[in-house]
């Protein structure tokens, strides 16, 4: 069973294509499932769509939610469709987005860490002119947040765990291990699932998120893992699916998983 759980839409502003056009894409790739997961609303702002290029107006929420269930219902019998979201986690905000998401019939939410210290994982200058110890410094705070989602309860998924390497790939080579084995300690005893994204193939890294050893060490803690193109064109729609479970095969991993009602599916590898 083929399934993709991580797809984006032109609501968030930075990506192609409608819905529909991505559960078609899905059903051209062979996928039986397809997860849409925009981008969530700032939900704690006072602005409807404070950032009009990364995530939807709060006023278009209910209507993604809407547009996502009719779809559903569309396309039962030729592929099964999930609602997720994928979530910012702020930790000073987090019962803003609970109360936001509460009784909305996801399938699953993807929480995904996509600031630290204010500033964009994906920011290309915020590692200039950092001493060593600073970049440790920053890498330890990343994960510490991870392990936040993760205790959390929020979520059933944690987007991208190493993403902070896009664009810069010299992030692997900071020496935090220990932080990675407590975040990933945390994430096995919480039960959450994390992906593995092939959206690294369209940054400056290359290759997935997360790398081999942190899945590796994912393994040995016990870890669930899931599949997320992170698409946002409707080509990357499953993406390297067959390449990806090939690996988790190797490092040893027997099954992978997609939700259904806030529940794990596992699906043998």
């Amino acid at each position: 069973m083929k399934f993709d759980l991580h797809t984006h839409h032109i609501r968030c502003g930075h990506a192609d294509g409608n819905i529909e056009d991505y559960i078609l894409a899905g059903i051209e790739a062979g996928l039986q499932v397809i997860g849409i997961s925009d981008h969530s609303p700032y939900f704690y702002h006072e602005e409807d769509q404070p950032s009009p290029g990364i995530a939807m107006a709060r006023s278009d929420f209910a209507n993604y939610v809407d547009e996502v269930l009719r779809l559903k219902h569309k396309y039962e019998g030729r592929i099964e469709v999930l609602l997720g979201m994928e979530s910012d986690f702020f930790p000073e905000f987090a019962d803003d987005y609970r109360r936001a998401y509460d009784g909305v019939p996801f399938d699953y939410l993807i929480g995904s860490v996509h600031q630290v210290g204010g500033v964009s994982i994906f920011n290309r200058n915020r590692w200039n002119n950092l001493r060593q110890s600073m970049h440790v410094a920053e890498k330890t705070s990343y994960y510490d947040l991870i392990s936040q989602s993760a205790r959390s309860g929020m979520f059933d998924i944690l987007g991208h765990i190493d993403a902070m390497k896009g664009y810069y790939p010299d992030f692997s080579h900071i020496p935090a291990h220990d932080a990675i084995d407590d975040c990933l300690k945390t994430i096995g005893e919480c039960g959450v699932s994390i992906e593995i994204n092939t959206s690294g193939s369209t940054k400056d890294v290359g290759g997935w998120y997360p790398s081999d050893e942190i899945l590796e060490r994912a393994l040995h803690f016990g870890v669930g893992v899931t599949f997320g193109s992170d698409a946002h064109v409707p080509s990357r729609v499953g993406d390297e699916w067959d390449l990806v479970a090939k690996r988790l095969k190797e490092i040893g991993f027997k099954q992978w998983q997609f939700y259904r009602k806030r529940k794990p599916v596992a699906v043998p590898l």
